[in-house]
């Protein structure tokens, strides 16, 4: 096998190794926009919802003690309640992204893979010789 061979036999490997990786890549690619598109969509769904209830529940509690000495403070009440509510969802949303593993890890550990196989051809380990002592 001359040279040429060789040289022809590791390009087509390292773009198949490329093409695999591009392709696993633009899997998880896919995966992360639906999971994204699909996460917006519900939650917007949830947020207008939520907050129409909000509106009304405020509105209702409001009305139950506005004729009396207490409306104010039901009022900031309600209000500190919404605000600590509030900040534990997004405590929560935070969380979630923090504990999810980073997009594209996958493909990330793959090509990590390649590049210590490669560092590997490139400084092959010594085998022991085996010296004839007699």
């Amino acid at each position: 096998m001359g040279l040429k061979d060789s040289i022809g036999d590791l390009s087509g490997t390292l773009v198949s190794i490329l093409r695999t990786r591009l392709e696993l890549f633009a899997v998880e690619a896919g995966e992360q926009k639906s999971r994204l598109i699909k996460a917006l969509a519900f939650s917007l769904g949830g947020l207008v919802l939520l907050t129409l209830a909000l509106l009304v529940f405020s509105l209702f509690i409001a009305l139950l003690f506005w004729s009396t000495e207490y409306r104010y403070a039901v009022i900031g009440l309600l209000a500190l309640v919404y605000a600590l509510v509030g900040l534990r969802l997004l405590w929560a949303v935070r969380q979630m992204f923090v504990s999810e593993p980073l997009p594209f890890s996958a493909t990330l550990e793959e090509l990590q893979r390649d590049v210590e196989a490669l560092k590997g051809l490139r400084h092959p380990t010594q085998l022991p010789r085996h010296e004839d002592t007699e």
